[in-house]
């Protein structure tokens, strides 16, 4: 089970990925292991390692249309003006068809 400072750090964590057009949605990656305990449930996506020299996890499933590359770099700036110098293990997932206009914000 995460801290309650984790869990904040979560939560945040995904408003900053899901805030991105080119988001379709978190993943719980294989076997569900990209999450973090909460209080109640799981919040899918993100995980947190109470040890801050390990990296955080996200996953995510991104909608085709933009550069898979530049959405990446995208969200690792975002990630990182969150997390500062903390390791983040970034994972897309899957690619799914949607917005045809999905615009890119580095």
């Amino acid at each position: 089970m995460s801290t309650p400072s984790d869990d904040d750090l979560a939560r945040t964590l995904v408003d900053v990925v899901t805030a991105d057009p080119a988001v379709a949605r978190l993943d719980a990656g294989l076997y569900g292991a990209v999450a973090t305990l909460l209080p109640g449930g799981r919040l899918v996506g993100v995980r947190v390692d109470p040890d801050p020299a390990r990296p955080v996890e996200v996953a995510v499933v991104l909608y085709l249309g933009a550069p898979i590359p530049t959405v990446v770099a995208g969200l690792r700036a975002r990630l990182a003006r969150v997390l500062g110098d903390r390791p983040v293990d970034l994972t897309v997932a899957d690619v799914v068809a949607g917005p045809v206009d999905v615009q890119v914000e580095i």
